[in-house]
Formats: structure tokens, C-alpha cells, sequence
């Protein structure tokens, strides 16, 4: 076996009830949930108990989200599992990092409550929608987005989906044109234009709130959502994802280049699996999203 990879989920991956089963399992997730809960209280029940309507609000969403990736990849430690190198989507980049040891797990929580603050004011500033562009290859959705206001390409998932933010005016526009495209458009359930221009505010605030942080040495390489290269220990690069396209399918391809074989998707949902598998079909890809898809991973990863 060539190198492993964890790559951590992103927001719209939230699902009720998420790492409930991994801290009755663990005490060392147990731990994870219990610290955040004395720094935003009532966490723990949003996590476990709260329906999706909660869970979809972005100041709610990314501190849940980044709690469960997080306690997925502590019980795949537990279990001799370490990852070689790491990457995360969008949100998942902050997990990523507190994996590497960029961030401690406190100091993590803290970024990653204020970062959705900022990015939930911004896009009640400045309204936008995103819709994933399918059947249309990256020119023609570049294309399209060229030609309306205020309408961006802003994740390159892989090939035949990409994701365009936009503001909120020019979403039946951009909806026929991609149909007149022979494409389809499916909108997200997420709070906002994320990693278009219309995040500048929150990427200024967030690079304004790490220029006070410090940062520790990684002890895993970490790539970057941004530059799609391997971070540099640049602080700004998290402040640069929030208002900048998320470039995965390169990521995804320089980690290959690089000699990873194996993705373990960490956190709820298998969004990146399949992205990841459109992307290679050669490499192998795995799952953790709770006790199940860990006994199963675990045990598949042994025997590779």
C-alpha cells in the first residue's frame, strides 16, 4: 500500500444524530464534544438531537460539522489508523488542519465558531445561492458565469460538477442558462455565496482574527483548498479558502502525484468518496462517518 490520505467533510454533509455512536465509544471523542461544550454551550444536543433545520444554519453547521470529522479521524487513531497526509473541503480544511497539529483542538473550536459567524453575517449581507452545475464541463460553467452578474464558479468537484455561488438576483438566470446548456443545476442547501467574492468581508475578518493566532509546526503534510498545493504554514491560506474557489479535483489529483492510494472520508456523509472516485478510479476510498463505517474501514484498510 502507497500512502493514506483523510480527508475531512465540508459543510452540507450534516446529518441528525452525528457523532452520537463515536462518544459513547470513545472517551477520547468524548473529551472532544465535552470541550466544546463548555465553550458554546448546548453543542452536544445540536449535534446529537436537533433536526435539520438547526443543523443547516451556517453558525450551527460548520462548529457540529468540524466536531464529528474531528472524532471520526481521533477513533481511526485509536485504531492504529494514521493518515500521511490531509485535506479537507472547504470547512473540512479547518479539522484538517487541528489533525496536523496547525491548531489545537481548543484553539480549532474557537476559529472555526468565529469563522462561521463571519461567514453567516456575510451572507445575510449580501444574499447569495450556490447550485452544483452538472453535465457541463468547467469552460462552459466559466462560460455562463462570464456572462452574469455577480455569478462565480467557486468548487471544481470533479469532472462534470461544479459548483457556481451567486447572488441571489441572478439565480433564475443562471438556472436557464445552464439548462439551455444541456446542463442541470441543483441548488444546495447551504446559507450562502461561499468562496466567491461575496465572502470578501468575512475572508477579511477571519485574516484579521488569525493575524492575533499562533500556529504550531504540522506534523502531517496538509494541501490546501486554495492554491490546491501543500500549505506552506501560512496562516492566510485560511482566510483565502473563505472568498476563493475550492480547487479539489487538483488537490485531489496532486495528493495522487504525490503518492496517496487510499482516502478515508472522515465525517458524516460520502460527498468526497464520490468526488474522489470520478476524480481516480484507481485509488482506493473509504469511509468514517460513525461506528459502522469504522469497524468496516478499519478492518478493509488491514487486509489492503
Amino acid at each position: 500500500m502507497g500512502k493514506i490520505a483523510f480527508v475531512f467533510a465540508g459543510q452540507g454533509s450534516q446529518t441528525v444524530g452525528m457523532g452520537l455512536d463515536l462518544y459513547n465509544y470513545s472517551d477520547k471523542v468524548k473529551s472532544l464534544f465535552d470541550m466544546a461544550e463548555t465553550k458554546r454551550s448546548g453543542i452536544k444536543d445540536l449535534c446529537f438531537n436537533s433536526e435539520k433545520e438547526q443543523l443547516d444554519i451556517t453558525v450551527n453547521t460548520q462548529p457540529a460539522v468540524f466536531l464529528a470529522d474531528l472524532a471520526c479521524s481521533e477513533v481511526l487513531s485509536e485504531q492504529g489508523v494514521e493518515a500521511d497526509g490531509v485535506a479537507g473541503f472547504s470547512l473540512g480544511e479547518i479539522p484538517a488542519a487541528c489533525y496536523t497539529g496547525l491548531m489545537d483542538r481548543s484553539q480549532a473550536f474557537d476559529f472555526v465558531c468565529y469563522r462561521a459567524q463571519a461567514m453567516q453575517d456575510c451572507s445575510e449581507k449580501y444574499r447569495g445561492n450556490m447550485f452544483a452545475v452538472l453535465k457541463l464541463n468547467e469552460s462552459d460553467v466559466e462560460s455562463i458565469c462570464s456572462g452574469l452578474e455577480l455569478t462565480y464558479p467557486v468548487n471544481y468537484n470533479c469532472p462534470g460538477q461544479t459548483v457556481v455561488a451567486c447572488a441571489e438576483e441572478s439565480a433564475g438566470a443562471l438556472q436557464q442558462r445552464v439548462a439551455e446548456a444541456g446542463g442541470k443545476a441543483v441548488r444546495l442547501s447551504v446559507g450562502g455565496a461561499f468562496h466567491s467574492p461575496l465572502m470578501d468581508a468575512a475572508s477579511e475578518s477571519i485574516s484579521q482574527y488569525l493575524e492575533k493566532e499562533s500556529l504550531n509546526a504540522m506534523r502531517v503534510p496538509l494541501y490546501s483548498n486554495a492554491t490546491s498545493q501543500l500549505y506552506d504554514n501560512s496562516k492566510q491560506l485560511l482566510a483565502k479558502q473563505v472568498n476563493r474557489p475550492v480547487l479539489w479535483q487538483k488537490e485531489i489529483k496532486h495528493m495522487i502525484d504525490d503518492g496517496y492510494d487510499s482516502f478515508v472520508e472522515v465525517g458524516p456523509g460520502k460527498t468526497l468518496s464520490g468526488f474522489i472516485s470520478k476524480i481516480d478510479s484507481n485509488v482506493r476510498v473509504y469511509n468514517v462517518s460513525g461506528l459502522e463505517t469504522l469497524e468496516n474501514t478499519v478492518r478493509e484498510l488491514k487486509h489492503a
